[in-house]
């Protein structure tokens, strides 16, 4: 029987665990967005957090113990490590999202660059989102608080992940800042991949143009040069090596 690998153990499982991520997703978003549940259903999306959580405790310690080297791998996958660890911190259960970008790994998008763009275009949106539930939940009933509405939340998460900032909406509890200072760090990253991106393109695209390739235009004026003698001699009945049709050595 073939054992089972950690890479074995992902393939089968990131199915599974995008379906938790997006059904913990839904149930945060209910949660937060809609105040004032029945208690029956505050109960149910518990549920639904706590299955999820459970899931991914399941995960993260099924690739410890088929690591080789197991120490190696929690410290190399510490973000896993604080999604089981840290359960109860609202904010931090959004952690979970980030497996819906593994799947960008997997052959749909072939280039390098491809990939990066999808990969900040999915990660911008989660983390925006996820940032503007997280601060939303956090704030909307801290006392002095200015982040009460979703859309108040969402222009202070732009604000802070494109390190605007304008100060117009901040945060007042240790969770919000907490939030904002994710959201800071994320901006930055999103922004460093954005440009690495953007260089790489342009650097692909004049490295493969052979109009602005030195050599290669050089080649081609030399060719039209000889072309353009040989045409000349050709007129003048000279053959390329300097005889005449008249020469008695030919």
């Amino acid at each position: 029987m073939e054992r089972l690998t950690t890479q074995g153990w992902q393939r089968r499982a990131e199915w599974l665990l995008t379906v938790a991520a997006v059904a913990f997703l839904v149930s945060y978003s209910v949660e937060v967005l809609v105040p004032g549940l029945p208690a029956g259903v505050r109960l149910a999306l518990r549920a639904v957090d706590l299955l999820t959580w459970a899931m991914f405790v399941v995960d993260y310690v099924a690739r410890v113990l088929l690591a080789p080297r197991r120490r190696s791998f929690v410290l190399r996958h510490l973000l896993d490590l604080l999604v089981v660890l840290l359960p109860l911190l609202r904010p931090l259960r959004l952690l979970r999202l980030l497996v819906l970008l593994r799947y960008l790994d997997r052959g749909a998008i072939r280039t390098l660059q491809g990939r990066v763009a999808a990969y900040v275009v999915l990660a911008t949106v989660l983390v925006l989102y996820s940032g503007t539930l997280a601060g939303l939940d956090a704030e909307r009933d801290a006392p002095g608080s200015t982040i009460t509405t979703f859309g108040t939340a969402l222009w202070w998460a732009l604000t802070t992940i494109t390190t605007v900032g304008y100060g117009d909406v901040y945060p007042v509890t240790t969770q919000g800042r907490v939030v904002a200072g994710v959201l800071m760090v994320a901006g930055v990253a999103l922004l460093g991949a954005v440009t690495a991106t953007l260089s790489s393109a342009l650097v692909a695209r004049v490295a493969g143009s052979p109009a602005e390739t030195p050599g290669a235009a050089a080649t081609t004026d030399l060719e039209a040069e000889v072309a353009r003698l040989t045409a000349l001699l050709d007129r003048h009945g000279i053959a390329a090596d300097g005889r005449t049709p008249d020469d008695p050595r030919g």
